[in-house]
């Protein structure tokens, strides 16, 4: 096990996909006991692969201080919110970007749970305030946005509501650093920090490749290359998904105004099914 300090030792992780296989990847490195929630057996089954496989290809890079198996034995998949652990330390959602949907998971999730769990949302650009605005005890709730891939990524954005209590966000931040990433707090607001910035230049990317400025690599190698930014936006938007930096760009849209407007291009390609990397073809070819 790796020689973890402030780690929390008991999480739950809602949501078995990309985002909480990562997010539950770095828990149970860090030494805590992982119970990660999904519906169903094929889901569930889905969930442990991606674990395995995150855990193999941090073992190739020299990442990971265990065996493989000896990480994977303190995660643990269930299939429903009820069998979380009671005096679980922290639990994290990380279920899509549907608002309906998240509320809904973390007000089950605070019946099932003690008082003393800090309840967190893994979502990109919703307002915590909202999301706990239907919870008994708003106060232990605040956003961990972690970021995609997972365990390669160093930042998470805590996000506090009004009503976060001041120590609740204190102890996260100290367990992000025990994890051995860094945190940036900010207040809720439209698209946090980083949604809201990232979602502006991968739209005027979006805009320039429609336009005919340049193509994607051309583009993403501007960035790259000229501002030492570790990936294109392009390419980033690929990574994160299209659907999901369209559903992002209209939320902020309503939010924030016209300047968050999708371009038509990335529209069209969320129409097609090309939704980045998980498809195999977005703004790049992946295959």
């Amino acid at each position: 096990m790796q020689d973890v300090q402030g780690a929390p030792r008991e999480v739950g992780v809602i949501g078995g996909g990309r985002m909480g296989a990562g997010i539950a990847q770095v828990f149970a490195t860090g030494g805590a006991r992982v119970s990660v929630v999904e519906n169903g057996a094929a889901a569930a089954e889905a969930a442990r692969a991606r674990l395995a496989d995150g855990l193999a290809k941090a073992a190739e890079r020299g990442k990971l201080a265990e065996d493989p198996e000896a990480v994977l034995v303190r995660v643990s998949v269930v299939d429903g919110i009820d069998r979380l652990p009671a005096d679980a330390d922290l639990v994290v959602e990380a279920v899509p970007e549907l608002a309906d949907l998240k509320v809904g998971v973390l007000a089950a999730a605070e019946a099932v749970l003690g008082e003393r769990t800090v309840l967190a949302s893994n979502t990109s650009s919703l307002p915590i305030t909202e999301l706990g605005a239907a919870l008994r005890v708003p106060s232990r709730f605040l956003g961990m946005h972690f970021f995609n891939p997972v365990p390669a990524s160093k930042l998470v954005e805590v996000v506090h509501a009004p009503d976060t209590a001041g120590e609740v966000v204190q102890q996260v931040r100290e367990w992000v650093r025990g994890l051995g990433k860094a945190d940036v707090v900010v207040r809720d607001s439209p698209g946090f920090a980083t949604s809201r910035l990232g979602v502006l230049l991968g739209l005027e990317a979006v805009r320039m490749l429609e336009e005919g400025v340049a193509d994607a690599a051309a583009i993403d190698a501007a960035m790259e290359l000229g501002y030492r930014h570790p990936m294109g936006p392009l390419r980033s938007t690929d990574l994160v998904g299209l659907d999901v930096r369209l559903a992002i760009a209209e939320h902020l849209r309503g939010a924030l105004g016209e300047r968050f407007a999708p371009p038509r291009l990335l529209r069209d390609k969320v129409a097609a099914g090309e939704l980045g990397r998980k498809t195999g073809r977005g703004f790049h070819n992946w295959d």
